[in-house]
């Protein structure tokens, strides 16, 4: 049974940091595509950021890349969202999302939320001014 669990979320001021984890478990296959995604109120669900674990490709969203950066553990099976001068236009919750399969790669348009199957309960995350 396939999960992914986020932890990390909270509140913080604006210029402030949080590092987001996703501790993903039962994959059938070893090559995943696991990202994060947002959803804050009156908007729709978006790709932040999304690495191909096996051979380390990232994919970010133009407007948070340099803020925001896609890591992991790969002995722990964890992939963590580390988020440097927050704004409060960045508060959401936060979701981690994965595909697997056979072969490695990321879908084409990987930060597109509808190509990912798994995904996580959320954490959230809000920035005060």
């Amino acid at each position: 049974q396939v999960q992914l669990v986020e932890s990390g979320g909270g509140s913080v001021q604006a210029g402030g940091s949080l590092r987001l984890s996703c501790a993903a478990s039962g994959f059938t296959y070893s090559s995943k595509c696991v990202g994060w995604f947002r959803l804050a109120p009156g908007k729709e669900r978006e790709g932040v950021a999304v690495m191909d674990t096996t051979v380390g490709s990232t994919y970010y969203d133009d407007s948070l890349k340099g803020r925001f950066t896609i890591s992991q553990d790969i002995a722990q099976n964890m992939v963590f969202l580390q988020m440097n001068s927050l704004k409060p236009e960045d508060t959401a919750r936060y979701f981690c999302a994965a595909r697997a399969s056979v072969i490695a790669g990321c879908p084409s348009l990987p930060l597109r939320p509808t190509v990912y199957p798994f995904w996580g309960q959320g954490t959230q995350v809000t920035v005060t001014s």
